[in-house]
């Protein structure tokens, strides 16, 4: 009962200054503060690009909220069911009466947790086959340039360009990125991405081979490399790519895309070229070889000569036979002469004596009675031909008449048509021009009726008269007329001249007296209203 008068007396708080109260509280007592926990009810970002998820344990689960901008800079980002170590501002939620942390950066909670993540998007990416031995490229036996994307201040980047002078100096290309950190897995794909795109011949070389190095560390320190941004620049680069991140014991997922992994920085520049004084000694005893094998080649081509040489008879020997068939045909070469120019005159006489006058006769007789049969023919031929010619011309003719008589015909038929198209219409505009003076006369009669209507000389008519002044003006008031001005007064029947009475002041009329003739005399000025029918009135 003593409680009572206390709790009346207790200040009122609304919902609204209550929930600012306990916000406050809570912001000031905790501040930032590091929750380790697993991820619960992560569905990725929310439309607006923020996270909301929360963090469990055994026992108790808190809300949890990442802001859009927190994590597009986060280097490690949240999963479902991943143990992580949150940091952030604990604060509350109004609208739901819920306590929760803005998150301001994640880490995953020990190494079992990053393997765990690590173990898993291995296996995604492999699904996917980008680490498939089919996709993997040759590397370039000797690559005139060498692209390296490493940090410029550490150590690797001066033990590759060591490594390469000492065994056959190359150009190099340096690409500077972080090596760990926040952003440094967006460097390393942008990187490979930008040695990929450099034109071939232009200003600055295109690589023949990309190396992907750092020193060792831990898998904090190396998880930029196990990064899926990274690993999917290594997999579409069309250079071939060594992966030289870390030491031997050091694994990570760019090892399995690139198309060789070598455990030390050092090894990818002993393997991306060879030594080159053993190239120089090799080229020797390759030369010293070559020349070898040709002289052996020679010898035993010429002592196959000289065996073939020896198997081969001598040249008379050869030529023996030919030279005895050749004398014996230059023998008997006047007589096949003598032969055969007295068969070719035996041949000419047998035609001689066939070539008589009687031959030529008859033969000269055939011809032309051939030809006289050929002109018969011919004339025959003229003959039927120009019969059938006359024929189709006949034909020609008549048919040409039909169409004349048709074409004359049909135009006949089309003048009759616009003949009486055209009468059609005469009268037509005929009526239309009657139809029209009928409507212009009617318009002219209802105009004259609506002037002598409106014309003032109808109130003249009626008793009235019109003053004008010597100049033609119309007057309205007595003040307008001066001593002695010439007036002329038109009635209805005519025009009267008058002059005005200066010697009698105008009369003034009291009110009361009489009757105001004034105004109704007045009324006869009603007639500037009808200005515009007069005007009409005098264009008729």
């Amino acid at each position: 009962m003593t409680a009572a008068p206390n709790l009346v007396n207790a200040p009122e708080f609304t919902v609204s200054e209550l929930s600012s109260a306990l916000k406050r509280t809570v912001e000031d007592r905790f501040g930032h503060v590091r929750v380790r926990g697993e991820i619960s009810g992560f569905r990725g970002p929310h439309s607006s690009g923020h996270c909301y998820f929360a963090l469990k344990d055994e026992s108790a689960k808190i809300e949890a909220v990442i802001w859009k901008f927190a994590h597009a800079r986060m280097r490690f980002k949240p999963q479902e069911g991943l143990e992580v170590i949150a940091t952030g501002k604990l604060t509350t939620y109004p609208n739901s009466s819920k306590y929760q942390i803005v998150i301001d950066s994640l880490e995953p909670a020990g190494v079992g947790a990053l393997m765990a993540l690590m173990e898993e998007r291995k296996k995604k990416l492999a699904a996917e086959g980008l680490f498939d031995e089919a996709r993997k490229q040759l590397l370039p036996w000797l690559p005139e340039v060498i692209g390296v994307v490493t940090s410029p201040t550490g150590a690797v980047i001066r033990d590759i360009l060591h490594r390469l002078e000492d065994r056959f100096p190359r150009r190099v290309l340096v690409w500077p990125v972080k090596v760990q950190g926040d952003g440094s897995a967006e460097q390393v794909a942008a990187a490979i991405r930008g040695f990929n795109a450099l034109p071939e011949g232009g200003r600055i070389p295109r690589p023949d081979l990309l190396i992907v190095a750092r020193g060792g560390g831990s898998l904090e320190d190396l998880w930029s490399f196990n990064e899926e941004i990274v690993v999917r620049a290594a997999a579409e680069s069309h250079i071939p790519l060594i992966s030289a991140v870390g030491h031997e014991t050091d694994i990570t997922l760019i090892d399995f895309v690139a198309d060789k992994r070598v455990p030390t920085p050092t090894a990818a520049a002993e393997m991306a070229v060879p030594v080159r004084s053993e190239l120089f000694v090799e080229v020797q005893a390759l030369a010293r070889r070559t020349m070898v094998c040709w002289q052996r080649a020679q010898e035993a081509r010429r002592t196959e000569l000289r065996a073939a040489a020896r198997a081969l008879p001598a040249a008379h020997e050869l030529l023996a036979i030919p030279r005895q068939r050749l004398d014996h045909l230059a023998a008997g070469l006047p007589r096949g002469l003598k032969a055969n120019t007295h068969a070719h005159f035996r041949r000419f006489a047998a035609s001689s004596s066939r070539l008589t006058i009687g031959v030529l006769r008859g033969q000269v007789a055939h011809a032309r009675q051939r030809l006289t049969a050929s002109g018969e023919r011919i004339t025959l031929s003229a003959r039927a031909l120009l019969h059938r010619r006359r024929e189709r011309f006949s034909g020609l003719e008549i048919r040409l008449k039909a169409s004349k008589l048709a074409n004359a015909k049909a135009q006949r038929n089309a003048i009759a048509r616009d003949l009486e198209r055209t009468h059609r219409l005469a009268e037509r505009a005929r009526r239309a021009l009657v139809t029209t003076m009928q409507r212009l006369e009617a318009r002219v009669a209802h105009s004259g009726q609506l002037l002598s209507a409106l014309s003032y000389r109808g109130v003249l008519a009626r008793g009235f008269a019109l003053v004008r002044d010597a100049h033609g003006h119309a007057l309205h008031s007595a003040a307008a007329v001066g001593p002695n001005a010439g007036l002329s007064i038109e009635f209805a029947d005519g025009r009267v001249a008058a002059t005005a009475n200066a010697d009698q002041p105008p009369a003034t009329v009291a009110p009361d007296s009489q009757p105001k003739p004034q105004p109704r005399e007045a009324k006869p000025a009603a007639p500037k209203r009808v200005t515009k029918p007069v005007d009409q009135g005098s264009l008729f």
